[in-house]
């Protein structure tokens, strides 16, 4: 089975634990079968190993994931890079075009797309191979799956089937509807629209030449910031007269907001946290280093990280979105390929930062220009790279750079240190990278 996993989105519904770079896909917030925490993204990867060891797994996602992909599934998954967000259908076509030409898939193939972020169980992914192989078939264009809707919703966009067998021609596609509306929908036998779909990678290949003008796969991912921002399905589900539609009656939720979000969660309380009896329906996660005590608590969630506090009623966490785009965009926590930094203290000529790097890994070799940095090692072992000269580090060592010194630290061992930046101008920009010197062997 041929998969694409698409990884958009931004960190908004879920604030303070997402961010600009830490979506909610990320997040580690249930439990493996081994009892360990993990994110959505390992979850569906591990869903699909599980149902289709030899699965093709391509992930679709922003330049700002990769790392936080590579940290949580490791270096040999698949990644298509997108440059720039641009919504699914430019995504689809870019991801379609690197696998015929970066992974030479041949084009009577089929591919299933869905996104990375469901919360199903085995039989979904069952459904996906189902699809496949109709796809694969080709005596339809695009075939997708539609969820068997189990309330009426104002939150998902609806496919209207011709006729209630399982395998259905498709009448019509409907988008979020009020309340009222969203019951006539389901007396007519409506799906959920959960934006799955399987064709064949000629099809998608052929959409993407017929809407989008390029040359080539780096042609077009040099083109990709002037794309339109465009959906799948209005770009072209919504125009493809020979398309159907599999029934899907299985669990699956749409974890987008606080209040479906913890419905999944391992447990009602992650992190430092306590409260009493009195306490009902609430949900509290904790990433800070210090307690948090909720009493008489109801119908509440309750986020803590270095972005912020939330305290909101499930109902009103839905709400979230435009008061998150009124803060501050600084990013205080962030997965990557390395390991992980969580900003401490920021005031007005300095910033502290607690950086985890995994071992065998090491920072880009790299200097500032506006500002000096003081490394303090509280764990682990390894080496710091300095102009070129490298000297072991341990517990207790203090490493000092001033502005124009090329750096980089080593870790032999899980290496943790707090960095501070002392200047007036700190920004991510003020960053020049180097090729990392041969003593760093």
């Amino acid at each position: 089975m041929n998969i694409i996993l698409l990884s958009g989105g931004s960190g908004k519904r879920l604030w303070p634990l997402s961010n600009d770079i830490r979506s909610k896909q990320f997040v580690r917030m249930f439990r493996s079968d081994a009892g360990e925490l993990e994110s959505m993204v390992q979850r569906v990867y591990r869903q699909i190993i599980a149902a289709d060891p030899g699965a093709n797994i391509t992930i679709a996602a922003s330049k700002k994931q990769v790392s936080q992909i590579r940290n949580q599934l490791g270096d040999k998954v698949r990644v298509c890079v997108e440059p720039e967000r641009r919504d699914t259908f430019p995504a689809i076509c870019l991801t379609a075009l690197y696998l015929r030409e970066e992974q030479k898939l041949r084009e009577d193939e089929p591919v299933v797309v869905c996104p990375v972020d469901p919360y199903v169980e085995a039989a979904y992914f069952e459904s996906l191979k189902e699809l496949s192989g109709l796809a694969a078939k080709g005596e339809t264009s695009l075939f997708l799956m539609g969820i068997e809707p189990t309330y009426p919703s104002e939150k998902y966009g609806y496919i209207l089937p011709v006729d209630p067998a399982r395998i259905s021609r498709v009448d019509a596609f409907r988008e979020k509807p009020d309340m009222e509306t969203a019951r006539s929908y389901l007396r007519r036998g409506a799906l959920w629209n959960g934006g799955v779909f399987a064709a064949r990678l000629g099809y998608l290949l052929k959409c993407a030449r017929e809407k989008i003008g390029f040359d080539d796969y780096r042609d077009f991912f040099r083109r990709y910031p002037e794309q339109q921002a465009i959906s799948f399905d209005y770009a072209v589900a919504e125009k493809e007269p020979d398309i159907r539609v599999l029934r899907y009656a299985g669990e699956w939720k749409d974890l987008g907001t606080w209040n479906t979000f913890t419905e999944a969660m391992a447990t009602r309380s992650l992190g430092k946290v306590f409260r009493n009896e009195s306490c009902e329906n609430t949900h509290v996660v904790n990433e800070l280093n210090i307690p948090v005590l909720g009493m008489g608590c109801r119908n509440l969630v309750i986020a803590a990280s270095n972005d912020g506090i939330l305290i909101a009623d499930k109902e009103q966490s839905s709400y979230i979105k435009p008061f998150v785009e009124q803060m501050e965009k600084q990013v205080r926590y962030a997965e990557k390929s390395w390991g992980s930094f969580r900003v401490l203290d920021v005031q007005e000529d300095s910033m502290t930062i607690k950086i985890v790097l995994l071992p065998g890994n090491s920072l880009h070799y790299h200097s500032h220009e506006q500002r000096d940095e003081v490394w303090t090692v509280v764990g682990g072992r390894g080496r710091a790279i300095l102009d070129g000269k490298e000297k072991a580090v341990r517990p207790g060592d203090v490493v000092a750079m001033k502005a124009g010194c090329r750096h980089t630290l080593i870790a032999d061992s899980e290496l943790r240190v707090i960095e501070v930046q002392l200047g007036k101008e700190i920004t991510v920009e003020d960053k020049v990278k180097y090729e990392m010197p041969e003593t760093a062997g």
